[in-house]
């Protein structure tokens, strides 16, 4: 035998290979996409079109049962009783007699709250009256515009003729209210010369003479003050005379009676 003889050496066992790994086949891909597009088309999505469209059948629902319960108490009308229905009237007349008798006592509170209008007015309208009555007869105060009038006598010249006159040309321009000294003129007053002095109403008046009269200050200012009139006069006897006009002036004088 050679020396580079040698016995067969046993061949190696073939190694196993390893499996591939499967791929996932196409159809299970595509299977999943019309899933996904049945779960986005069963989605709710509210659109304004839906959302009138339930509006308007909630609209008709309500309109229908509406109308069912109409025709169902038409229904009962119609299929109740004699003693039912004459129950039902007995009882619309007691309810229209109530509101009668409530109709009929408003009318009445109406008319009794007109009456003490028209007597509240009528108080009202009397006690004016007794207001310009008590002025005209001098028994209650008075305010308002008017002039003051001071007379100075230095030479005791003025008479009662002057006070006279005085008091009428007051009046002529308008004079409500007028006082002299501590007499209020009334419609009867009346001046008398006496030795000691002038007398109004019987009472003694001092000079100086200050008089009192409301009414407009303009026009009595006026009048007093023309030519000819008792201020010329009594400034021609003597005496210094002052017209002055007043915005608010008082009367405090009155008549007993």
């Amino acid at each position: 035998m050679s020396d580079t003889a040698r016995p067969p050496e046993p061949e190696p066992e073939p190694t196993p290979e390893a499996e591939p790994t499967p791929e996932p086949e196409s159809g299970a891909r595509t299977s999943r996409r019309p899933l996904a597009q049945l779960t986005d088309m069963l989605r709710p999505r509210l659109t304004r079109g839906q959302l009138a469209g339930g509006l308007l059948s909630l609209v008709l629902g309500f309109a229908i049962v509406t109308q069912v319960q109409a025709n169902s108490r038409d229904t009962k009308f119609a299929t109740a009783r004699q003693d039912e229905l004459v129950g039902i009237l007995s009882d619309l007349t007691q309810r229209s007699e109530r509101l009668r008798g409530d109709l009929r006592d408003l009318e009445s509170t109406k008319a009794g709250l007109e009456r003490d209008a028209r007597g509240q007015t009528a108080l009202e309208e009397a006690r004016r009256r007794a207001d310009d009555y008590g002025l005209l007869a001098g028994t209650v105060p008075a305010q308002g515009p008017g002039v003051e009038i001071a007379v100075t006598d230095p030479r005791r010249a003025v008479r009662a003729a002057n006070l006279l006159d005085a008091l009428e040309e007051l009046r002529d321009a308008g004079a409500e209210v007028v006082q002299i000294g501590d007499v209020r003129a009334g419609v009867d007053t009346y001046f008398v010369d006496r030795p000691e002095g002038v007398l109004a109403d019987g009472r003694f008046l001092p000079p100086p003479y200050r008089i009192l009269a409301i009414g407009d200050p303009h026009t009595m200012a006026t009048a007093l003050g023309i030519p000819g009139g008792v201020v010329r006069t009594l400034r021609g006897l003597g005496a210094e005379v002052t017209v002055t006009p007043r915005a608010r002036m008082t009367v405090s004088a009155v008549r007993s009676g």
